[in-house]
């Protein structure tokens, strides 16, 4: 299986994207690991809420395969503990999906047809985060769940 992480929308900070390098280039050491950036759309100014949701909506599923499993990171979404995200996504490794892929959204989240092709979604915490913090965090949990199905000493109970 391969995880994708998308986000729409660079990351500015230079410290926050080292800090995702270091995790993205551990995980490699466990599965085929891939964060692909959808560029921000241009005039935003010139488009309303449901707009932008709609076009950034278009992008993310541009980028997926019929087969992929899209599992959307949103405020709404089932919160697990470490532990049991790590079972998560052992369950998917056996389910034979060939490509998971978690999304980012914008700042107002997701379009309908997003919500629609999802097959589930995932909230980080009930606060709110920064789009590029997220990025950090989510690579991070992925990381930390492949090191607690390899039993090793990076997660502690």
């Amino acid at each position: 299986m391969k995880i994708k992480l998308l986000a729409i929308g660079k990351t500015d900070d230079k410290n926050l994207q080292t800090l995702i390098d270091t995790y993205q280039n551990r995980l490699k050491h466990y599965i085929n690991f891939e964060l692909e950036v959808i560029p921000d759309l241009k005039n935003v100014k010139n488009l309303s809420e449901p707009e932008q949701k709609e076009k950034e909506g278009e992008l993310i599923l541009k980028k997926l395969m019929p087969t992929d499993a899209l599992i959307l990171l949103d405020e709404k979404g089932k919160e697990f503990r470490s532990v049991d995200f790590s079972t998560y996504l052992q369950k998917k490794m056996n389910s034979g999906i060939k490509q998971l892929v978690f999304v980012i959204g914008g700042p107002y989240g997701f379009s309908e047809e997003v919500y629609k092709k999802s097959t589930g979604k995932i909230s980080l915490s009930k606060m709110t985060f920064s789009h590029q913090m997220i990025r950090l965090f989510a690579v991070e949990q992925i990381y930390r769940a492949f090191t607690i199905l390899k039993n090793e000493p990076y997660h502690h109970e």
